[in-house]
C-alpha cells in the first residue's frame, strides 16, 4: 500500500474506533472489527494500541489524530524495515519495566518511557501499557519533546540510553 494509501485508510480506521467506543464498545475485540485489525497488523499496530488512543481521545482529547498518524508512521516503517514484516516475540510482562518513580540523572519516569517506546517499536508492549498514555504525555511536554519526535528518537538511537538522556536534558533546558 503506498505511503498516502496506509494514512487514508488508518484514518478511517481510527475515526471508526473513536465513534464505536463513543457508541459504548469498550473493548479492543468489539470496537475495532475484524477488517480492521487485520489492516493494523500489516502496519504493525495492534488493535489495543489503536484502541487505547481512541479511549483517550474520547475521555481527553488527547493525543490528536495527526500525532497518532505520525507514532503509525514511524511504527509502520520500523515494522516494515528494521523487523521485515515479521510478527513480534513475545509482548514484555508490564511487571518488568522501570517503575514510574525510577530516575536517571535526576528525571524520574524517563527510564521507563525508552523502555516503553522500545517495545513499541518491537510491538512487545504489554496489553496493559501504552506508549503516549496520560503520563508520557504530560512529561513528554514538560520536557518539550513530542511523542512522535521521542519514537523516532529511540528508534534512531539503535539502543543508546545516553543519547536519549541528553536529548531529553539538552530539550527540557536541565542540561546545563
Amino acid at each position: 500500500m503506498s505511503e498516502q494509501g496506509w494514512e487514508t485508510e488508518f484514518r478511517a480506521v481510527w475515526i471508526r474506533a473513536v465513534k464505536a467506543y463513543e457508541a459504548g464498545r469498550d473493548r479492543p475485540e468489539t470496537c475495532i472489527p475484524a477488517s480492521d485489525r487485520s489492516f493494523l497488523e500489516s502496519l504493525g499496530v495492534t488493535a489495543q494500541e489503536l484502541f487505547d488512543f481512541a479511549e483517550d481521545w474520547v475521555g481527553y482529547s488527547d493525543p490528536t489524530l495527526d500525532e497518532v498518524v505520525a507514532l503509525t508512521s514511524i511504527q509502520r516503517d520500523y515494522f516494515l524495515t528494521d523487523r521485515a514484516g515479521k510478527p513480534p516475540g513475545p509482548r514484555r510482562d508490564s511487571r518488568s519495566l522501570p517503575a514510574k518513580t525510577d530516575q536517571v540523572d535526576g528525571i524520574a519516569w524517563l527510564p521507563r518511557l525508552i523502555v516503553k517506546a522500545r517495545l513499541k517499536l518491537a510491538g512487545e508492549l504489554p496489553p496493559d501499557l501504552m506508549y503516549g498514555c496520560g503520563g508520557d504525555r504530560p512529561f513528554l511536554r514538560r520536557m518539550r519533546i513530542g511523542l512522535a519526535e521521542f519514537l523516532q528518537k529511540v528508534r534512531d538511537s539503535h539502543g543508546n540510553d545516553r543519547l536519549l538522556i541528553e536529548f531529553v536534558k539538552e530539550r527540557s533546558g536541565l542540561l546545563k
